[in-house]
């Protein structure tokens, strides 16, 4: 078949006559009619042809009479056809010879359409209407008297035909003529196979309307026209005309052979991945397919591709383990440093994982660490070979594993490669001070409290040591120090707007412990009130370890001091932007580089602030940027800098690959592991606890304002309706006095109803983004309005368990949504519980077969408000998980 259809693409033939008349094959009498008459002129009569082969024809000559003389055939049907071609052949006698004055030399054909054998001797009426006229029909050779007798062949083509069938009709009028034989026939065009299409044989209709073709066998429409079908004209000539208008090619597996007449399989030990014009490749190293058609080739053994690997890229294994780690202690702190792997796996995307066990005395146990440990740069997703560790305790053993991971690391059934160190901190120090805090303010004064370090042995503080500078003033003689034997102290003698920073360490017999790591810092201003001038004092928390202080921009008399004071201005043309990538309440948002001198080129977000604005729309724009500068945490969105000097206003933070959380969930759906979704709730709920513990609430959590790097970090972002809480009452909130808008699906009853927001609201807010991250990025509440989630809510209605959701995670998010907020963990007891959870796996795989048992008792305690909430919940559309809670 291959060769045929490449030999009819270079010796085409011509296109098949379909004959539906051919008077030269009959052999009886053609049975045709004439008008009703005593003697009929034409007259059926049997001869031979041109090549003495007996036929059955028809004669009339009347060159003496005007008459008209009709000749009709038997009923033709047209099988579909449009188009039909009549070949007469005939004679004419020459009218000069006749010497008649009627003669004519010329006669008519006319045809009548019909669906059916109807016409009789008397119908249709045998006049030129009905009958449709063709043609009038001259002899090129006439017969003369003793000359040469040659007939005359004339084809003619009826076009748009209707109707089943038709009748051709002759009409003489003087002529004395013979028609010898007459063949009625139409043309189609043949099957064809061209640029990977298959057409079959088929009938002209029109001239623009297209023949359908299908793609031959292993071709397929690339993605996005399947829709598309082969077409091409085929002409009322039966020949195809021009080029097909086919999207096929060659499926994966599958390349062009026979000048694009077919597709043919690769062969072993290649692939084609995509489909195309593009031929087969040899499998990359470290792969193989026996099999032929393949459109990948599977690894080797302990060999892997990344998700984000291509088809065509090598299979690559983890890499070996790090080498020759080497550890420096001091105090309770530890630095450690290590060689790379002698093998990377074949890759570029290197990274490490640190693991920290206490080992306790000499014969105890080793158990993970606790969240008090710390790590800088990071735990996770280390490029560098150093880090530094932090927050252990005194004179314990501790072993360090460092493991190497790369992008196939996922992949393997064994732990990554690693090495191990053991390492036993110094002498038993006081652990660093925690809590410290205002207790009151003056003009020039500032009284500190904190909360007393505890212990692990029989010693005791013997007091503490603060030390304070202006800020910057970090040098050698610029501190000063205070010593107390209590946990707080006055601060004298401050300037009035000046910026402070202040470190406080204990001491017991063992000597004095570290200063705390963070800088606390506090802001000392002076405000004209109208009945004189009054002292306000910034607020400023002061925290210890990695909390920082956080002082609310808001009360800044000019806010541009808070950008400056909090945000690094950069230069723009350090800034170089490469694309759009969404847009924000202020403007669009960009990815760019920035290329800051002696620094490593890295990539970074951009928001930028759209021309014409405000001065009011500048200060609310640059005031995230002021809130954010203050943040240093690993799951909080890292602010970069600011550029003011020149348009546009841009506020440049850390690029996140993956995007906001929801869609890269949606996008993702079931492609990760319930350890790793853990793992991502994990993160937000240390980058939550971060900002709790600083007395900041976020007021708009939810999982479209959590972004995502590229090893699956989590990041708490977002901060335009974040608020700074007030520590003048032992309930600290934020009241909108504006009642602007709130995201009603992740928000606490109490903020709803009276605008009172805590870190307990967003506690609930928490246990939203967790059925949201359990549920890979579905919408609270399904496409129930806000009023009916707020009804629902005040009834006692809570989400049930998305599909596969462990129980105690969904226990977890009862917990968050108890209605009163004194009962809702805080974020530091949601981060233990979810650390105790990846520590024991096994308790990740409990689900409740049947999900929603406790959500029931909930519904039974509703009693008569059921009725209620079942006329808002019963009309929703449910996608995943519908709640059927009440029954």
């Amino acid at each position: 078949q291959q060769l045929r259809n490449a030999a009819l693409w270079l010796f085409p033939w011509k296109p098949p006559k379909l004959v539906l008349m051919n008077t030269k094959l009959e052999t009886s009498d053609l049975r045709w009619t004439t008008p009703p008459a005593d003697d009929p002129e034409w007259e059926e009569l049997s001869g031979v042809d041109d090549e003495f082969n007996s036929v059955r024809t028809y004669q009339i000559c009347t060159p003496n009479s005007p008459s008209s003389y009709w000749l009709r055939t038997r009923w033709i049907p047209r099988k579909m056809a449009t188009t039909l071609y009549v070949e007469i052949r005939f004679t004419v006698m020459e009218c000069a010879g006749l010497n008649q004055r009627h003669c004519k030399e010329t006669f008519n054909l006319y045809y009548y359409p019909s669906d059916s054998d109807e016409a009789t001797p008397t119908h249709p009426a045998w006049m030129e209407n009905p009958y449709v006229k063709v043609a009038t029909v001259a002899a090129d050779h006439l017969l003369r008297r003793d000359g040469e007798r040659r007939s005359n062949i004339k084809v003619l083509r009826l076009e748009q035909l209707q109707g089943a069938g038709l009748y051709l009709a002759f009409h003489s009028q003087g002529t004395c003529m013979a028609l010898l034989s007459v063949r009625v026939f139409y043309r189609k065009c043949p099957s064809l196979r061209r640029a990977f299409a298959f057409f079959p044989e088929t009938i002209p209709h029109s001239l623009v309307e297209q023949a359908q073709g299908v793609c031959v066998e292993n071709a397929v429409a690339p993605p996005g026209e399947q829709s598309r079908t082969p077409s091409m004209l085929c002409g009322e000539d039966g020949q195809w005309v021009g080029q097909p208008t086919s999207s096929c090619a060659c499926r994966p597996g599958y390349e062009a052979g026979g000048s694009n007449l077919w597709c043919r399989a690769c062969p072993s030990g290649h692939f084609k991945a995509r489909p195309g014009p593009s031929g087969c490749s040899p499998c990359p190293a470290n792969s193989n397919t026996p099999v032929p058609g393949s459109a990948e080739c599977p690894c080797r053994l302990d060999y892997y591709r990344a998700d984000s690997d291509p088809p065509h890229t090598a299979c690559t294994r983890p890499p070996s383990a790090p080498r020759s780690i080497v550890s420096q202690i001091n105090d309770t702190t530890v630095t450690l440093e290590w060689s790379e792997p002698l093998d990377r796996g074949g890759r570029g995307d290197l990274t490490y994982r640190v693991l920290c066990s206490n080992c306790g005395g000499l014969v105890s146990s080793c158990s993970p660490c606790d969240d008090s440990v710390l790590y800088r740069p990071t735990q996770h997703g280390l490029t560098q070979r150093r880090v530094v560790v932090w927050g252990l305790r005194p004179q314990t053993k501790y072993m360090f594993t460092i493991q190497s991971v790369n992008g196939v690391s996922v992949f393997s059934q064994s732990e990554p490669a690693s090495d191990r160190v053991n390492v036993t901190t110094s002498r038993d120090v006081p652990p660093p001070v925690f809590g410290l805090r205002k207790a009151a303010a003056s003009e020039n004064s500032l009284s500190l409290e904190w909360s007393v370090p505890v212990l692990q042995n029989q010693h005791h503080i013997l007091d503490y040591q603060l030390r304070y500078s202006p800020k910057d003033g970090e040098e050698p003689g610029q501190w000063q120090y205070v010593s107390t034997r209590s946990s707080s102290v006055v601060l004298t003698g401050l300037q009035r707007a000046v910026q402070y920073q202040v470190q406080v360490r204990a001491r017991s017999q063992a000597g004095y412990g570290s200063f705390t790591v963070g800088h606390s810092q506090l802001l000392l201003t002076g405000v004209l009130v109208a009945t004189g001038i009054l002292l306000l004092i910034a607020v400023a928390i002061v925290a210890a370890y990695s909390i920082k202080v956080y002082i609310d921009p808001f009360t800044y008399e000019d806010p541009n001091e808070a950008v400056r004071e909090f945000a690094k201005e950069i230069d723009a043309s350090f800034v170089k932007i490469e694309e759009v990538i969404g847009a924000g309440e202020f403007g669009e948002v960009c990815r760019g580089r920035l290329r800051i001198p002696g620094r490593k080129e890295n990539y970074v977000a951009i928001k930028t602030l759209k021309g014409g604005y405000t001065e009011k729309q500048r200060r609310d724009f640059l005031s995230e940027a002021s809130i954010m500068g203050q943040f240093q945490h690993p799951n909080i969105i890292h602010l970069e800098g600011v550029i003011t000097t020149s348009c546009p206003v841009m506020i440049l933070t850390e690029f996140m690959e993956n995007g906001a959380l929801d869609s890269f969930l949606r996008l993702n759906d079931g492609q990760f592991t319930t350890i790793q979704l853990v793992g991502m709730l994990r993160g937000i709920a240390a980058g939550m606890k971060y900002l709790s513990d600083m007395s900041f609430v976020h007021r708009d959590l939810a999982a479209r304002n959590i972004l995502v790097n590229s090893n699956l970090v989590c990041k708490v972002s977002d901060f335009g309706l974040s608020r700074f809480l007030t520590e003048n009452s032992s309930d600290p909130t934020y009241t909108s006095s504006l009642g602007g808008k709130i995201p009603i699906r992740w928000t606490a009853p109490e903020a709803i109803a009276y605008r009172k927001f805590t870190s307990a609201s967003d506690t609930w807010s928490y246990g939203i983004v967790m059925w949201e991250v359990m549920s890979y990025g579905e919408r609270p509440y399904w496409d129930m309005s806000n009023q009916d989630v707020i009804n629902a809510i005040e009834q006692d209605y809570r989400l049930p368990p998305p599909p596969e959701c462990p129980a105690s995670l969904h226990a977890l998010m009862l917990d968050c949504w108890q209605k009163e907020r004194g009962n809702r963990p805080r974020f530091s007891e949601v981060v233990a519980a979810l650390d105790r959870l990846i520590r024991n796996p096994a308790s990740l795989k409990v689900t409740h077969p049947e999900g929603l048992r406790d959500l029931l008792r909930v519904g039974v305690t509703l009693a008569g408000h059921q009725k209620k909430i079942l006329s808002s919940i019963q009309t929703l559309r449910i996608r995943k998980t519908p709640p059927t809670l009440l029954y």
